[in-house]
């Protein structure tokens, strides 16, 4: 068995819900993408409950992390999700491009363009800047690096506005235009565009990026592309600039300091521009240290046709299209363990918020497909049709999983309501069995999630089977030793 992915130790007597998680690293520190669970957790529920060469199926891939921890541990995969950006990075996850042929791809991009892009960012003295202050359209300070690799701090020239003023009417050529919806909890409006969410400077940059990516080999254009949109935050209007206090520390400080992009389309008018350059080499950097972590076991690229993992001529399916329609095309009893982070109710509207990211990669998105609640009106994504596309999926795993077989379902939510589809399994149809659950700690600790009223800290791992004899199996595997197990729903 490879090692696997996430460094994590799967064997039964790993307490894992005991231990602390320890936050992002590696494949998992590379994206922004939300929802990302405790990987040492989902690897140890993989071992427990499947067998090497079962097949495993995720119906809302999400954050893609788990496809490459069913691989290394020898079994076989199927995922889907409507988001485009989720089904790109379960794809490179999959099929990791080789560390000498990212190094190679990132020496030719910085040969054709990285002078070019540093030209828009120079100042008078040759220097080239790294961070703009902002404040309500006003430029107010301009940080670059001395020659002693010092932070210089100072006040904007007439060259530094007119060079800026340039670029104000620039359009973006490659990413396509954005679609989105007057969402208010999210501060999106269906009038917001690219250009209002990048200076023009900052698009004209990405455009000669994505140029030069588009020209490497497929692999390792995903790769980069995809590192593109984990940088596109930190690229953007969105990055916030903390004043009062320091950012780490939290104590009184009269520095300006650079924060980040939050969930949302938030422009705060005091923000910073920070150089397109330095953002993406930052993120490909991240990304090929990661890769030189990982196993150097190459997985082929993954099939987009289920019947191939069905048949035994594939190890890896991954296709973008719903749950249902995915889940329709497996044999009945055909799948051994379903492996699952699906939308929780309205806590994050994916596809909205992902719509940059699919702008980005050029990639069109079905919204009517999704499975969420949305504060958007126009979508017409209620409480009730939520519940409802959810029951018709589990329906659909009914019907595919082995008799033997398990369902986890990763899962909160602070409305009632958003539960009612998972409460309903094990009802009168008598198609599931509730067997409990244990706590799942978020993976990183966040600021924005520990000080939001009201946010959950969370989620659970709740199991399901068929009803057949479970508690022997997993008294075997030791899931129900485990601190926090509790047989009853949680409240």
């Amino acid at each position: 068995m490879q090692k696997s992915l996430f460094s994590a130790e799967c064997s039964p007597s790993f307490s894992i819900s005991g231990a602390t998680a320890q936050g992002y690293k590696g494949l998992s520190a590379f994206h922004k993408y939300w929802g990302k669970k405790p990987q040492e957790q989902l690897a140890y529920l993989i071992k427990s409950l499947s067998d090497e060469g079962d097949i495993i199926v995720d119906p809302f891939v999400g954050s893609g992390l788990v496809a490459r921890e069913v691989l290394d541990q020898r079994r076989r995969f199927v995922g889907c999700d409507v988001n485009p950006v989720a089904v790109e990075m379960t794809r490179l996850f999959a099929h990791l491009p080789t560390q000498e042929s990212l190094i190679h791809s990132l020496a030719e991009i910085e040969s054709e363009v990285r002078s070019e892009i540093e030209l828009t960012y120079q100042t008078e003295d040759g220097l080239v800047a790294s961070h703009y202050l902002w404040d309500k359209g006003e430029l107010l300070s301009v940080w670059r690096m001395s020659q002693k690799r010092k932070r210089d701090e100072r006040e904007p020239t007439i060259f530094d506005k007119n060079l800026a003023r340039s670029y104000e009417t620039y359009q973006p050529q490659h990413p396509r235009a954005l679609k989105l919806f007057d969402n208010p909890r999210i501060n999106s409006s269906s009038q917001l565009s690219l250009n209002d969410l990048f200076t023009g400077r900052a698009l004209h940059n990405i455009d000669l990026l994505i140029g030069a990516i588009q020209r490497q080999p497929e692999v390792v254009r995903r790769a980069l592309l995809l590192s593109i949109t984990a940088a596109s935050g930190q690229m953007s209007r969105m990055v916030f600039a903390i004043t009062g206090r320091g950012k780490t520390t939290g104590k009184i400080s009269n520095k300006i300091e650079v924060g980040s992009w939050v969930i949302g389309y938030w422009r705060p008018p005091l923000h910073f521009e920070i150089n397109v350059w330095n953002c993406f080499s930052r993120r490909a950097t991240e990304l090929l240290k990661a890769v030189s972590t990982v196993s150097n076991v190459s997985y082929p690229e993954p099939t987009k046709d289920v019947c191939e993992v069905v048949g035994g001529k594939a190890d890896c399916a991954i296709v973008q299209n719903s749950a249902c329609a995915v889940l329709r095309t497996l044999p009945d009893h055909s799948v051994s363990l379903i492996l699952t982070d699906p939308p929780h109710g309205d806590r994050i509207p994916y596809l909205e918020l992902s719509e940059v990211w699919n702008a980005l990669l050029d990639q069109e998105v079905v919204f009517d497909e999704e499975i969420v609640v949305s504060n958007a009106r126009d979508r017409d994504k209620s409480k009730a049709s939520y519940s409802n596309a959810m029951a018709v999926v589990f329906q659909e795993a009914s019907r595919v999983l082995k008799p033997e077989g398990f369902l986890v379902v990763l899962f909160n939510a602070r409305d009632k309501n958003n539960w009612k589809a998972l409460k309903d399994l094990d009802g009168e149809k008598n198609e599931w069995q509730y067997q409990g659950s244990f706590p799942l700690q978020y993976s990183a600790n966040s600021i924005v999630q520990d000080n939001r009223n009201g946010s959950l800290k969370t989620d659970f791992a709740l199991i399901y089977s068929k009803p057949e004899d479970f508690v022997r199996m997993v008294e075997l595997n030791g899931i129900t030793q485990l601190p926090g197990w509790s047989s009853e729903f949680p409240a």
